[in-house]
């Protein structure tokens, strides 16, 4: 089997949030009627991308958030509701690619999971350079196909001066990594698949799984999903992959996660 050389995670900072929009669950923020007047839990969001290195070059997953994020999500209101408070200067992705050695023009694919405004918030970053930026079908439709500005948390301004190229269904997008459909978060949302010589299979699910506590079993959902019945397939689709591969899950906003992971610059995944 085909493998990757070498995966990369660059955390940049985090969010703060409300932690219903993450996590629909009884006793952590749906209160019972002891506790109905207190206010609901805010928690940190981590962001990150992943920097995969193979045979046919290099591969950066997402890009996280920009760092005009209060002056971009302006006339969303996003910044009311996802304040990206909790990010030192050296945790923006353009820093992150400095700390490892990585200029723009080394990257040959930029693989977005979905295009909302904490994923493809540095797309820009791209235009102009080398670098193939890839969506699945359904997202770029989406994401293009509404009116005005910005919908929910798709921001025109990320994306709408990129070219992408799209895929759809699973798809091995360069030596051991998989692109993986699961929509449900969004209509098009993707995982990603790395198989690595050491560390064996990695996933990573994107909002397709926000944290430990939506994957369980049984899985939680959230209050942002285009589509629940899409979500549990897509969280069983997953489980099914790893209980078949052991893969190491990696999810797309865990606080405690984050920071039980080898990541940027130190560490790495081999």
């Amino acid at each position: 089997m085909a493998t990757a050389n070498k995966v990369t995670i660059l955390p940049c900072g985090a969010m703060t949030a409300d932690l219903t929009w993450l996590l629909l669950k009884p006793g952590r923020s749906i209160t019972d009627r002891s506790s109905k007047n207190n206010p609901a839990p805010w928690v940190d969001v981590p962001t990150h991308c992943v920097l995969v290195e193979t045979d046919e070059g290099r591969i950066l997953w997402d890009t996280s958030c920009p760092r005009d994020w209060e002056d971009r999500w302006g006339p969303t209101g996003l910044q009311e509701f996802f304040p990206y408070d909790k990010v030192s200067d050296s945790e923006y992705l353009d820093s992150r690619l400095n700390q490892v050695g990585v200029g723009l023009d080394q990257i040959d694919k930029v693989i977005l999971s979905h295009l909302h405004f904490d994923h493809a918030g540095n797309a820009n970053m791209f235009k102009g350079t080398n670098a193939t930026l890839v969506c699945h079908e359904k997202e770029r439709d989406f994401a293009f196909g509404f009116e005005g500005l910005f919908t929910g948390a798709h921001l025109k301004t990320d994306y709408e001066e990129l070219t992408f190229e799209t895929v759809s269904g699973d798809t091995e997008i360069a030596p051991g990594v998989t692109l993986i459909e699961t929509p449900g978060h969004t209509v098009g949302t993707m995982s990603m698949r790395v198989d690595l010589p050491d560390t064996g299979t990695m996933i990573f699910t994107s909002d397709a799984v926000y944290m430990g506590e939506s994957w369980g079993p049984p899985a939680v959902p959230a209050a942002i999903v285009n589509n629940l019945e899409d979500f549990y397939s897509s969280v069983e689709k997953l489980r099914g992959i790893q209980e078949q591969t052991g893969a190491t899950m990696v999810f797309g906003h865990d606080a405690d996660q984050i920071h039980q992971l080898r990541v940027a610059p130190e560490g790495s995944y081999t």
